[in-house]
């Protein structure tokens, strides 16, 4: 087996848990390729064995690495996200950060967690993402997104406008701060801090969800994925930002989006102990009532 790593930049108080990482699998003997950048960074740091290499690429884990291990928070995952691409290869996070939805284990699951993956004993998760189109061909090859597309005021507190086409066919006008389209996977994330709902991965929908909108009587949409969704922006502002995943882009009214659902998807892992009701219980503190306590 090929485990491939992946991590950013992060404090000192997590190399013990990195370090067990790395530990548990010279234990089990796997072939190990760490991200070029995050090798570096923790290379006098830690203990790294001599056997472990190197990738840069997208193309140098192709066809060749089983796992990807993505090693911080959610934000990291996103970025594992643009190796990983449409190779099918299985990603897996272990949460360093804060709440943690799709880098579900915990620091303190780190040897299970590795176990589970050196015996097979997990399940495939598949999460459908999103392609975002334009006129500017903004993101280039990475212009695709596990969470969300965001369109966002920049430079003012002038709220925007944003015209909506579904298929072709005028759905609405947003007066808003922005507007998030998200699929299911984003559903947890920015989409749900601005009310928008929550769903579950496998129903084949996305939601626009308005950020802070000036009729109270606009709500968020869900719609079949199988559609396209087509935006063009107005406002005084003269730039607005777009974002895919934790990429972002400048553009001005001249840009016309277009969102549809991408032509693969990404493959989570999703250990014995763990199922997605369980992980929104927890990271939701569902049933969990402070009176009682």
């Amino acid at each position: 087996m090929i485990i491939g790593i992946y991590g950013r930049q992060f404090n000192n108080s997590v190399l013990p848990y990195v370090q067990q990482v790395f530990d548990c699998l010279v234990e089990h003997e796997v072939e190990v390729l760490v991200y070029q950048d995050f090798f570096e960074f923790v290379k006098d740091k830690l203990f790294l064995p001599k056997q472990f290499g190197t990738f840069k690429t997208h193309l140098d884990i192709k066809n060749k690495v089983d796992v990807m291990i993505s090693l911080g928070g959610d934000g990291t995952m996103l970025d594992t996200v643009t190796f990983v691409r449409d190779s099918g290869i299985p990603m897996v996070g272990i949460n360093f950060g804060r709440l943690g939805f799709l880098a579900s284990v915990s620091k303190e699951g780190i040897k299970t967690a590795i176990e589970g993956l050196i015996n097979h004993k997990f399940t495939l998760d598949v999460r459908r993402l999103l392609k975002v189109e334009s006129n500017q061909n903004l993101f280039q090859d990475l212009n695709f997104a596990l969470n969300d597309l965001t369109i966002h005021k920049r430079d003012n507190s002038a709220m925007m406008l944003v015209h909506c086409y579904l298929d072709g066919e005028f759905l609405n006008s947003y007066w808003a701060d922005g507007l998030i389209v998200a699929t299911p996977t984003g559903s947890t994330a920015y989409s749900l801090s601005c009310g928008g709902p929550i769903v579950f991965p496998r129903s084949g929908n996305m939601v626009i969800t308005p950020i802070s909108p000036h009729n109270l009587n606009v709500r968020p949409v869900v719609l079949s994925d199988a559609h396209t969704l087509t935006f063009e922006i107005e406002g005084r502002s003269s730039k607005y930002l777009v974002t895919c995943d934790s990429r972002t882009e400048i553009v001005d009214t001249s840009i016309t989006l277009s969102v549809k659902r991408a032509d693969f998807d990404i493959n989570l892992v999703r250990l014995n102990n763990e199922t997605y009701l369980s992980t929104l219980r927890n990271k939701l503190l569902w049933g969990i009532d402070t009176r009682n306590y």
